[in-house]
């Protein structure tokens, strides 16, 4: 063995010694709430899929459909020849949506985050992030060039102290609901900040859209927000759209640049044309079909109800992230464990995805939960909280 592999073998020990050694799960099911993984049944608490749409039959229809017009692949990228009639359409249905002059499709919300970070700031610029942003946000970040710096979570008044002096061009990136916590930006707060110090804001709304607001409109729609209080939106597809992708959105010369420059677009094959189409399904049941919002609504207020009374506090989110603080890496591990022996599958998250001493239990619902599954869920974390108890009692 030589030293590499040794170095090598020695890190992931060390990463096992903490309890943060990560494996994955072989499902062999559609997504949705009823779940196979690694040859179990489950329930399924740990899923983005909000609305319940990854495995509607319209979506999965439209798929079909355009992979027997269009084939799978889309060949290159969309400057070169990748981009279809599906793509466009798609890019007028999400800016319509969401409210803007034009939308952009990316392949994934990574590349999303990292190309319009990169394409709007560079060397002598400043972007200013939130602790508590996404991975993909702070590469963007780290990576454009510009200098990069950090404000307390949710802390518009120590961002404007962070601001003051700075030189070039400023952004300020937040995600719209942060993804671990649940809890939602400080948006119009962070818009004012922006507008009073010549910033431009760019609000990553993966876990808003379609879930938050009358129209499903996200965190924007929620706060009563528009182009100009929020210049750059980036939107997710994986999530309550249930297909794959992401986009960005706002003015027309803001995409025209983002064509031009934004490297993760240019260099990268496009999505699959059947995707685009699946994806346009989606949207339609997400904009006409209020009932999801509105039963999310009520599952969320039942679990945090139940919570509440059995002795737990879901951390503070409006949203249909519900995360139990645990603290120790350990103990949420084994708390997730133990829920899967029960037949619930609720993911640990440890660190570094989340803070040092902050591991939890996310649990998070879906528009196609029933609220009796909920109530089991509530009931298997009574009975483990209670074991508990008594196994600390001194």
């Amino acid at each position: 063995m030589n030293a590499f592999e040794t170095d090598v073998e020695h890190t992931l020990a060390a990463i096992a010694a903490q309890s943060l050694f990560r494996r994955r799960r072989i499902v062999a099911s559609p997504q949705g709430v009823h779940l196979t993984a690694d040859g179990r049944e489950l329930v399924n608490f740990c899923s983005n899929d909000y609305l319940g749409l990854a495995n509607h039959p319209e979506v999965i229809g439209a798929f079909k459909n355009a992979a027997d017009r269009y084939g799978v692949g889309s060949g290159s990228a969309h400057l070169v020849c990748g981009h279809s009639m599906a793509h466009h359409a798609l890019e007028e249905e999400l800016a319509e949506f969401t409210g803007r002059e034009r939308a952009l499709l990316f392949s994934t919300g990574y590349m999303a985050n990292l190309g319009a970070i990169a394409a709007l700031t560079g060397r002598g610029d400043t972007v200013f992030e939130d602790r508590l942003n996404h991975a993909s946000l702070i590469d963007g970040g780290l990576l454009s060039g510009a200098r990069f710096k950090r404000y307390r979570h949710a802390g518009p008044e120590h961002l404007k102290s962070a601001m003051s002096g700075a030189g070039g061009k400023k952004l300020i990136v937040t995600d719209g609901v942060f993804s671990m916590d649940g809890d939602l930006a400080p948006l119009p707060a962070l818009a004012e900040l922006a507008q009073e110090t010549g910033a431009w804001l760019l609000v990553d709304d993966a876990h808003g859209l379609g879930v938050l607001g009358e129209r499903g409109g996200g965190v924007l729609e929620h706060f009563g927000l528009n182009q100009t209080d929020v210049p750059v939106l980036v939107g997710t597809l994986g999530k309550a759209f249930g297909t794959f992708g992401a986009f960005v959105a706002g003015s027309d010369a803001l995409i025209e640049l983002l064509i031009q420059k934004a490297r993760t677009y240019i260099y990268t094959t496009a999505l699959p044309p059947a995707v685009a189409e699946a994806t346009r399904a989606s949207l339609r049941l997400a904009h006409a079909e209020t009932w999801r919002r509105d039963k999310l609504k009520i599952l969320t207020e039942r679990f945090r109800h139940g919570a509440a009374q059995i002795g737990l506090e879901p951390m503070p989110s409006p949203s249909p992230i519900q995360p139990i603080l645990i603290g120790d890496s350990w103990k949420a591990t084994a708390l997730s464990e133990a829920l899967l022996a029960t037949g619930f599958l609720i993911g640990a998250i440890r660190p570094p995805t989340v803070p040092q001493g902050s591991a939890r239990l996310r649990v998070t619902l879906s528009a196609a939960h029933e609220e009796a599954q909920v109530d089991r869920l509530l009931d298997a974390l009574d009975r483990l909280k209670a074991k508990n108890d008594t196994d600390t009692a001194p």
